[in-house]
Order: C-alpha cells, then sequence, then structure tokens
C-alpha cells in the first residue's frame, strides 16, 4: 500500500490543482492536476502526487508538470501524466512513455444496429476470439523475418497496408499517419526483436481488448456525424492494444541504459525510475529512435487486427465491408514521446512531449488534424472498463494552451491487479457481464478479474472533469455488447 501523499496543494478552480514549486527543492517548475474534488482522495492515497512533484525535476522541462484526471502510480512518471522538454536543452525519459510503448486505441465504426448484432453477439465474440490472437505471450498469424519485422519498425501501418490489411484511408485517419519518422532498427536490441517477431497482429492481455459497442448517446451531433456516427443504437468497435513484449523490451533496454549515464551528464533526479538523458545526446536519440521502431510496430499491430475484424464481422454477417460499413474512424497513441512544436509563453518551442496514459487532444484548424476532422479538432477515444462505456471527444484550443495538446487516456486504475484478483473471482464477473447484456471470452478468468470494473474510476468522472476543464469536449458515449480480451 503507497504512503498517502503529505503536499498541500493549491486550488485553482473546480478542475484544477497545482503542486507549488516550493514543496520541493529541485523542481523546475510546478504541478499541475486536472480532477474533481471528489477524486483527490484517492489520488492521494495512491501518493501519484509526488510522481507529478518528481518529475519536475526534469532539466529543460517548460509550463507544468502535468496530470491528468485518470492518474494513477506509475513506473518514474504516473500514468496520466504530461511533461514537454525542451529539445536543445532537455531530457527525454523513458519512464515518461512507458513499457508498452504507443498503447493505444482505433476506433471502427460501423452501418449496423444493436438490434442487428444482438441476435448473432455470441457467434460473433466467438469469431473475433477466435481470429484475432489474445492473452499473455499470445502468437500472431503473422509469420515475419527480422528483415520484414525492420521494416515494420520503419514503415508502420504503411507496412500492413502494402501487405493486405486494410488501405490507404486507414494511414490517413491515424496519428502520425501510423508512422513516427527517424525509427532505427539498428537501435533495438536482438532480445527484443525475438519478442516482438512472433507477437505481431495479436492483442496481448492485461487491460487490452476488442470491444464490439453500442453507440449510448450523442452529446455534439455535428462532430459525430463528421466521424460517421449518426445515431444512437449505431455499432462501433474499439480495439485496444500496444507494441507487446517488443516494446516492453525496447523500454527495459533503455532504463537501464539510460539509468547507467545520469551521472555523466550531471542530472539530478530525486527517483532512478526517472532514468533520462538529453534529447539531443546520443543515448537520448538513440531511444526515440528504438521508441519510434515500437510506436510503428504497435500501429501496424493495431492495423492487422482492425483488417481481421472487419474480415470477422464480413463472416458472421454475410455481406460486404461496404455494406457492414466497416470504416475507420481514428486511431490514437496513449504512451509515447513525440518531437512537437508548442507556444509556451508567448514563445514557439520545439518540444520533446511525453504523454504517459495521455492522450493527443490537438484543435480545429491544427494542420496534424487529418483534412476530414480539421473543422472539428483531432478525435480523442477514451475507453473505459469492459462493464461500463467509452467516450469519443475531439481536442481543443484549450488543450494546446495548458496541457501541450493533450488530456485524458482512459478510466484510470482505483485497484492493482492482484487487489483486485484477490476481491473478485473471474466467474463472478462474467455472470455480473451477463445479467448487463454484455458478452464476454477471455483466455483467462484470472485477467478477467483483474480487469473488472471495480477496480477502475468511473471513466464518466475522468471525462466529465477533462470536459468541464475544457481540455477535451464529449462527442458521444458508447457501451459494450461484447467483449474478447486475453
Amino acid at each position: 500500500m503507497a504512503t498517502p501523499w503529505q503536499g498541500k496543494l493549491k486550488k485553482i478552480d473546480d478542475y484544477r490543482w497545482e503542486i507549488p514549486i516550493s514543496y520541493k527543492a529541485g523542481m523546475n517548475v510546478p504541478g499541475l492536476i486536472f480532477a474533481s474534488e471528489d477524486m483527490l482522495s484517492h489520488i492521494i492515497g495512491d501518493n501519484a502526487f509526488e510522481q507529478v512533484a518528481n518529475v519536475a525535476f526534469l532539466p529543460g522541462i517548460v509550463g507544468y508538470s502535468l496530470a491528468m484526471p485518470d492518474i494513477h502510480w506509475g513506473y518514474g512518471f504516473a500514468i496520466g501524466g504530461v511533461a514537454g522538454t525542451r529539445v536543445e536543452d532537455g531530457v527525454v525519459s523513458p519512464g515518461g512513455v512507458g513499457f508498452d510503448i504507443n498503447c493505444g486505441v482505433r476506433l471502427l465504426r460501423t452501418n449496423l444496429t444493436e438490434a442487428e448484432v444482438r441476435p448473432k453477439i455470441k457467434q460473433l465474440v466467438d469469431e473475433l476470439f477466435s481470429s484475432i490472437p489474445s492473452g499473455v505471450g499470445s502468437k500472431g498469424k503473422l509469420r515475419v523475418s527480422e528483415k520484414e519485422l525492420d521494416e515494420v519498425m520503419v514503415k508502420g501501418s504503411r507496412w500492413a497496408v502494402e501487405n493486405g490489411f486494410g488501405d490507404a484511408e486507414d494511414v490517413v485517419l491515424t496519428e502520425e499517419s501510423g508512422c513516427i519518422k527517424g525509427a532505427n532498427p539498428d537501435k533495438v536490441s536482438k532480445k527484443a526483436k525475438q519478442r516482438g517477431i512472433p507477437q505481431l497482429g495479436t492483442l496481448g492481455s492485461g487491460n487490452h481488448f476488442l470491444e464490439v459497442a453500442v453507440v449510448d448517446e450523442v452529446y455534439n451531433p455535428d462532430a459525430a456525424k463528421v466521424m460517421g456516427i449518426g445515431e444512437v443504437g449505431q455499432v462501433v468497435i474499439w480495439i485496444h492494444t500496444g507494441s507487446r513484449g517488443f516494446g516492453h523490451q525496447v523500454c527495459t533496454d533503455y532504463v537501464a541504459l539510460l539509468g547507467g549515464v545520469v551521472k555523466r551528464y550531471g542530472i539530478n533526479i530525486p527517483d532512478r525510475q526517472l532514468a533520462c538523458a538529453p534529447v539531443n545526446s546520443a543515448e537520448g536519440r538513440d531511444y526515440l529512435a528504438a521508441m519510434a521502431g515500437a510506436a510503428n510496430y504497435a500501429w501496424t499491430n493495431r492495423q492487422c487486427i482492425a483488417h481481421w475484424t472487419r474480415e470477422s464481422f464480413m463472416k458472421v454477417f454475410g455481406r460486404s465491408r461496404q455494406e457492414l460499413g466497416l470504416e475507420q474512424v481514428y486511431d490514437v497513441a496513449h504512451n509515447i514521446a513525440k518531437i512537437e512544436e508548442h507556444s509556451v509563453s508567448g514563445k514557439k518551442q520545439t518540444l520533446c512531449v511525453h504523454r504517459k496514459g495521455a492522450t493527443r487532444a490537438f484543435p480545429a484548424g491544427h494542420p496534424n488534424v487529418p483534412p476530414i476532422y480539421r473543422d472539428i479538432g483531432q478525435p480523442v477515444l477514451i475507453p473505459g472498463d469492459m462493464g461500463r462505456y467509452s467516450y469519443v471527444a475531439v481536442g481543443t484550443e484549450t488543450a494546446m494552451k495548458e496541457t501541450l495538446g493533450s488530456t485524458c487516456h482512459g478510466a484510470g486504475r482505483m485497484q492493482s491487479r492482484s487487489a483486485a484478483k484477490r476481491s473478485l473471482r473471474g466467474s463472478d464477473v462474467v455472470q455480473a457481464l451477463a445479467a448487463r447484456g454484455i458478452t464476454v471470452k477471455a483466455g483467462s478468468l484470472a485477467s478477467l478479474a483483474e480487469e473488472a470494473s471495480e477496480a477502475y474510476k468511473d471513466v464518466s468522472d475522468v471525462v466529465e472533469v477533462t470536459h468541464q476543464a475544457g481540455i477535451s469536449l464529449k462527442v458521444l458515449k458508447s457501451v459494450p455488447v461484447g467483449v474478447t480480451k486475453g
């Protein structure tokens, strides 16, 4: 059990709280937390605020050490943490990205209604579970060579499309067009590659899932319509996964490497888990090149899974992809570091923006938003837990001004996985979900228990904070009808 945080917060307004720079000698900037008053007691008990304060020590950090309302304790950075560091004199920290590099979410829309899907939901869930490998250490249907893996790292989603998995429009509707430039396979260890080769095209375990859901509420009909979602009752599909063991190994390798050079660069950090190196150092550049490769692997992974999801729907419903309207809405990363231009104190700066359990939320008119969404802002995909609901929002100018164009990424854990397993049984979770009209299939009942609704904050509370604070605005809510998990 974490020791509750002992510091004092300064209330800015109902949704913003500051950790003053005076809290801890060595902080370069204050901390800024987005949360409601009701959320504070749990965050304080989790001690995640201490990690927000520790991140403020990073050389070159600008503005604030930021935390979203789904914040909880993580490795070095809290999950839900955001930090921008100047490229010229700042650092990059693998702990600011996390072990599941480019864990993220892809959303597909359909022309189907709940009335059409409900009678076939068990068949559909069985087919999805069968066609998309999941579970701890799961191996995929793809058999790539090391040379092909190197191509995946460099090309990202485009590699999948070139090999028959989806189409060019999917790439357009993916953050960074599904590929961060500058990936270098030579900066990735042999061990990481060995872990990555068999796992491409797999969902994995833990909080990763594939969900068939139904639109339950629409808050912004105009924005929803642009996304191809017109009404309550329409069926959508959520895909949540990342870079699997490949990204985990890349992070492990570079936490060790950068931990060994911190002193050489004269960097003072209060937690060794914040291992870092100057962005422009050889080690910093190598990490970013390896991280880009893992991020591109994750986008390729979600691209392949989306393709097999479409095939499963076509098989179960006996209709073409066009008839089913199986088109991509968007794909976002929520564990990543990217070089971006931002205005800080009225001055344009090039920053290394770490988003760990946080989603990019660029506004209408931003050049990095696909043309189709240029008038409404970037879609923000916020999955909840498998028993409740998920949200689609859009990015805002307020996010650009206050959070380096960032917002929350999900519900945020309330219980550790082990605590959830102690308090719940997987068989009970299956029954509880069935009582709510949700069909679930998982490789392990234990994994269901650790991902039960009770283990998470209510995502509607999280999204309400980001909406009221103006850093992302609600578009619609969906509720699950069928879920597959590892």
